[in-house]
């Protein structure tokens, strides 16, 4: 599978070889080696040189790896003319969803305050690392639904931003 990927304004191609839980990724001219394995949905788990990897994948393509977020561009060349439904609608509502079951430790932004794209939400710990999560697009927080210190599951809505 071949795909394209932007990353902090830099363009990469992507090609992907899967056999089972191996896979073979070539990212530019850098070729990993990997175990790889979905271990629900838009949560990876990735084994590389003996480090253990878990990758959260949200469907507005920001990426929680560790402690770290990345807003990545994923397109598949042979997709390209169809529509994206990644993408986020300005004029609807997004629901920001915990990947996996933890604690909310902090409201970041009350409901009915303003957000624009990439602002700070809630954050969620989960295996001991704190993961902000974060407004897919400008808008108005119309809801959050867990109190700070509140445990939540995997899949849960913890706000929505409209």
């Amino acid at each position: 599978m071949k795909l394209n990927a932007e990353l902090n304004g830099e363009k990469y191609d992507i090609e992907i070889k899967r056999e089972g839980d191996q896979v073979t990724a070539r990212v530019g001219e850098r070729e990993y080696e990997l175990e790889a394995s979905e271990i629900e949905p838009d949560v990876y788990f990735f084994k590389h040189n003996h480090l253990n990897y878990q990758i959260y994948v949200a469907p507005n393509g920001i990426v929680n790896l560790g402690n770290h977020q990345l807003e990545i561009k994923v397109v598949d060349p042979k997709r390209r003319r169809g529509a994206h439904s990644a993408e986020i609608d300005p004029e609807g509502i997004f629901e920001i969803k915990t990947a996996m079951p933890g604690k909310l430790v902090r409201i970041v932004a009350e409901v009915g305050a303003e957000v624009k794209h990439g602002d700070g939400v809630v954050v969620v710990e989960a295996m001991k690392m704190q993961n902000e999560m974060k407004s897919p697009k400008d808008g108005i927080v119309k809801e959050i639904r867990f109190p700070e210190g509140a445990n939540v599951n995997a899949g849960d809505v913890l706000a929505v931003i409209e």
